[in-house]
């Protein structure tokens, strides 16, 4: 019974999703090109609350804490969110959950094209487009993004596992990406974040979902970068990830 609800709830929730998807496209295409990017920053925030609430279709519980009482106000300092990958589900609820940050994403350049309203945004919105395949070039689109969100006192958000880890047990943390973020943005302060029941919501893909699903994201103390090299970055940020994960 519980896997025909599976399939029935999941067909609710795609339908929707794909409605979302094409009905943003159009709508940050308005924003963008008419009102310009303060206008997209909004539509986008506002997707993605979309997206994250259009979960409740399926029966699942969405949570977020912040046990970090240190955070600086937006637009103070930089910030940098380090989170743990289990999903594509994981962004939606970064950027709805932080949207007083609004962080930009490190993403791999193959979903800037063929998806409506997601690939949109990442062309327009500021995001670091990587290509697996040249590293080089990975390092130096980063950089890139780390002087923007140093210039603007923005904030970013990258997932040092690289790929998907659908369990509690993390892949190792890489410090590429970390370290070219903290070398254009020194004074950053990092922030980790663990994201628990996304990779249960869609072990499979896109179909079928596995409804009734407890999700959460839960905002840790920041970690100073002075004095600290981005390998012991890296691990103090996975440490703490992991002891939510074990919880």
């Amino acid at each position: 019974m519980k896997k025909v609800l599976d399939y029935f709830l999941s067909v609710v929730y795609l339908l929707y999703f794909g409605l979302m998807l094409l009905l943003f496209h159009l709508i940050q295409l308005i924003a963008y090109n008419i009102f310009g990017k303060e206008a997209h920053k909004k539509t986008v925030i506002w997707f993605n609350f979309c997206l994250v609430h259009g979960w409740y279709l399926t029966g699942s519980h969405v949570h977020f804490t912040q046990r970090a009482d240190d955070l600086p106000p937006p637009g103070e300092r930089p910030i940098i969110f380090v989170a743990n990958h289990q999903s594509m589900f994981d962004i939606p609820g970064l950027i709805w959950f932080l949207h007083k940050y609004y962080p930009l994403f490190v993403s791999k350049i193959e979903l800037a094209s063929g998806i409506p309203g997601i690939s949109y945004n990442l062309r327009v919105g500021g995001a670091a487009l990587i290509d697996r395949r040249d590293g080089k070039r990975a390092v130096v689109e980063i950089a890139k993004l780390g002087q923007r969100i140093h210039d603007a006192r923005g904030s970013a958000a990258i997932f040092p596992e690289g790929t998907r880890s659908s369990s509690a047990q993390m892949k190792p943390f890489a410090t590429g990406g970390l370290m070219a973020l903290l070398k254009k943005c020194p004074d950053a302060l990092v922030v980790p974040v663990a994201i628990q029941g996304t990779g249960k919501f869609n072990p499979k893909g896109l179909f079928p979902l596995t409804s009734f699903t407890r999700m959460s994201w839960t905002v840790l103390p920041g970690i100073e970068p002075a004095g600290k090299t981005p390998d012991e970055i890296a691990q103090l940020a996975q440490a703490a990830i992991q002891s939510v994960l074990d919880e």
